[in-house]
């Protein structure tokens, strides 16, 4: 065989232990600062101004803040229907925000900002629970889609343990989401609907890769029947590399050009996005590399270990 064969398999401490040590600073960092949770998730109001002229938004959050002794998130845009510019400003409020208080600030924003004729057009107190509800039910589809990856993995590679197959691949996905999160936690992007869609995107990303190393096992096998567990996951891991890693080229790559696109003009909600999923997209590559195949000749090592320890 001429193709240069890594030592994936032999240097799984290595990976394991680089990934929960990463994961305990991902899960220390979430703790000690806390995670931004999206107003659509635990509720509060959302009030749109249009104005004209230039506006520094940093100014008017910390105007809005003083009044409100509150948080707030703002975003800015267009009027469609004019020539003016908007505002979206949204913060948690438990009870909603009275007429009274929304009064006062729109006044403050008119005295303080008298040339950009400062005027409301929407207002909204958003429930949390229809968020909630969202958010429980994707959690119910990443569930679900868990379960039938294992059942799906552990029928099409029965030849080579298929359920163990299956649940280190579920067990490299879940690496891949923490490494999702923890890029929204350490950046401070909110968690809200392109978390769910970065979260369901990578699923099906990260799933893929780790399927086309399985099937490499499993046609090794066929080739190398007296081959142990760690010499087939190397040989068709280092087979897969030069695919896996191009692949993840090109996709990281369009994503950074989006990012830096998103960055340059200042496109918070796409930045959300894209840079998440390259996080996601070298962590997958990385887990279906070093994590779901080096797991799996661990698993069945042990198992066999125990086996030839019971007949004895």
């Amino acid at each position: 065989m001429n193709k240069k064969i890594y030592d994936f398999s032999g240097k799984k401490k290595i990976w394991f232990g680089l990934s929960l040590a990463l994961i305990a600073l991902i899960i220390a960092f979430s703790v000690i600062r806390g995670v931004e949770i999206a107003i659509e998730f635990k509720g509060g109001t959302i009030i749109t101004y249009s104005y004209e002229g230039d506006v520094k938004s940093s100014d008017v959050q910390s105007d809005i803040e003083t009044l409100l002794e509150t948080p707030v998130t703002i975003q800015q845009g267009e009027n469609l229907s004019g020539d003016s510019k908007t505002f979206s400003i949204s913060f948690s409020y438990d009870q909603g925000l009275s007429s009274e208080k929304q009064n006062s600030l729109t006044s403050l924003m008119q005295e303080k900002y008298p040339d950009s004729n400062f005027e409301v057009l929407d207002s909204n107190d958003v429930n949390p629970t229809s968020g909630r509800e969202f958010f429980l039910k994707c959690v119910v589809a990443a569930i679900l889609a868990a379960v039938l990856i294992i059942l799906y993995i552990a029928w099409r590679f029965k030849k080579i343990s298929g359920w163990s197959a299956g649940v280190c691949a579920v067990i490299a996905l879940i690496h891949n989401l923490v490494f999702v999160f923890g890029t929204f936690a350490v950046i401070g992007f909110e968690i809200n609907s392109n978390f769910i869609a970065v979260i369901l995107t990578i699923l099906g990303y990260s799933v893929n890769d780790t399927i086309v190393v399985y099937d490499r096992i499993r046609e090794n096998k066929k080739i190398m029947p007296k081959a142990s567990f760690t010499e087939l996951v190397n040989v068709s891991t280092s087979q897969s590399l030069t695919r896996s890693i191009r692949t993840s080229i090109t996709t990281v790559s369009t994503m950074i050009i989006v990012s830096v696109v998103a960055y340059i003009y200042g496109v918070e909600s796409i930045l959300s996005f894209s840079v998440p999923m390259i996080v996601g997209m070298i962590a997958g590559t990385y887990a279906s590399l070093c994590i779901a195949s080096p797991l799996w000749v661990w698993w069945n090592e042990r198992k066999n270990a125990k086996t030839v320890k019971s007949k004895k």
